[in-house]
């Protein structure tokens, strides 16, 4: 795409449960190099920078070749990579995804307790996030929000705030890209409703009979 190149890339600014997963799917089907979470290297892109933050490298070291960067926020800490961000790669696209307070509380709430579940059955599975604190999370939600827009404050044309959960898409994501809109749906991934339909329990339900078949 001729959007990017190596000193130039898009990072999604929100935190976890706020469209990341849409986003991701979004940036592949425009033919964007995308990482979320893990990319191909298996490794949880959250360590990777917080590493290379920590030890003063570039902040994308190891994962680079990528385009655009989602589902890789560090708590409390998560502005200060931002900015970092910012810094070291001047002139790139920041997307602050967003949703309404309440149902980001809700959607981590579920996370958490599906968590717990999938711990008591599994009592040697690595799962780290076991703890719900919902006043700690608001917390976070408000300061992150506030900081963010605070950093990028008259420079709208780098920032751009983006809700799937109130219906953004391609009609306001692409030209803040300087990308044509595809014809393509916009993807709307783990969200509730979508899970509910047929297409997502059918798509599960295939998910269950390979992974079976894997093993």
């Amino acid at each position: 795409m001729e959007l990017m190149n190596m000193d130039k890339k898009i990072f999604c600014v929100g935190l976890n449960k706020t469209g990341t997963s849409s986003l991701h799917q979004a940036f592949t089907m425009l033919d964007i190099k995308s990482v979320h979470y893990k990319g191909v290297e298996k490794t949880d892109i959250k360590e990777i920078i917080q590493t290379n933050y920590l030890a003063g490298n570039n902040i994308l070291k190891g994962i680079e070749h990528y385009e655009a960067y989602s589902d890789w926020d560090l708590g409390p800490s998560t502005i200060d990579i931002v900015k970092e961000f910012d810094k070291q790669y001047p002139n790139s696209k920041f997307i602050l995804n967003i949703r309404d307070m309440e149902g980001w509380l809700d959607s981590r709430e579920k996370h958490v307790k599906r968590n717990q579940e999938r711990k008591r059955k599994e009592p040697d599975a690595d799962i780290n996030w076991l703890t719900i604190d919902r006043e700690a999370w608001a917390t976070q939600f408000k300061r992150h929000y506030d900081g963010v827009t605070s950093h990028f404050k008259g420079r709208e044309n780098q920032l751009l705030a983006f809700d799937v959960t109130q219906g953004d898409g391609w009609e306001k994501l692409c030209p803040f890209l300087e990308l044509p809109i595809p014809r393509a749906i916009f993807p709307k991934e783990n969200m509730a409703a979508h899970k509910n339909s047929l297409y997502w329990k059918g798509r599960r339900k295939l998910k269950r009979i390979l992974d079976h078949i894997v093993r």
